[in-house]
């Protein structure tokens, strides 16, 4: 398999979980901004929306979103635990929160980088953010991961992503329990690969 990413974006999230099954994949670096891969191919060449991730299986066929992606590669290795069973109430929580965590957080931090949104635009998202997050602290609470106990690929999603905060000035000094999260999550050796990979860790 074939895994395109850009460094620190969205595509961490599937690229933790791929360390986190042990899957065997190629992990090719496709900048947002250049959209030059490293052999000088253009991206839009194989992912006509531009954007990552983007997965390519062995047979040619491709997924793109991060909730499919990690869902896909979570029910290749179920012994992983990575995902709750396909047609269980628990694999519709793991949606819920993956769907939670792209329309409510993800596309509320999007604005965030871009140079060109109105600053007006910019404050409204930074407003929402506070208080999605103050929501999810409160979710957290007693918790040691989104469902519970175990680790799941809503949490690599969810890593990612409040992993943006520090970089556009939205503060989470005020989220204990998601900072604990944070840290707990950071200190795993399939998060630590992903990031080292993509330069984020030393």
């Amino acid at each position: 398999m074939k895994l395109y990413y850009s460094q620190g974006a969205c595509s961490l999230a599937p690229h933790i979980v791929m360390h986190e099954a042990g899957l065997a994949f190629e992990a090719i670096s496709a900048p947002t901004k250049t959209h030059q891969l490293p052999d000088g191919t253009d991206f839009y060449t194989i992912n006509p929306l531009g954007y990552v991730p983007f997965l390519v299986l062995q047979d040619g066929r491709s997924l793109h979103e991060t909730p499919a992606i990690v869902q896909y590669l979570a029910d290749l290795v179920p012994e992983k635990h990575l995902a709750p069973a396909n047609g269980s109430f628990e694999r519709y929580q793991l949606q819920q929160w993956l769907t939670f965590i792209g329309t409510e957080l993800h596309k509320n931090f999007s604005p965030l980088f871009n140079p060109a949104a109105p600053l007006e635009g910019k404050e409204q998202a930074k407003q929402t953010l506070a208080k999605r997050l103050a929501w999810v602290d409160g979710e957290l609470a007693g918790k040691d991961y989104l469902l519970g106990t175990t680790f799941s690929v809503a949490d690599a999603y969810l890593f990612t992503v409040t992993n943006w905060a520090r970089l556009v000035k939205v503060d989470l000094s005020t989220f204990a329990n998601l900072l604990a999260y944070r840290a707990r999550v950071g200190e795993r050796p399939g998060v630590q690969a992903a990031m080292r990979a993509e330069g984020l860790l030393k």
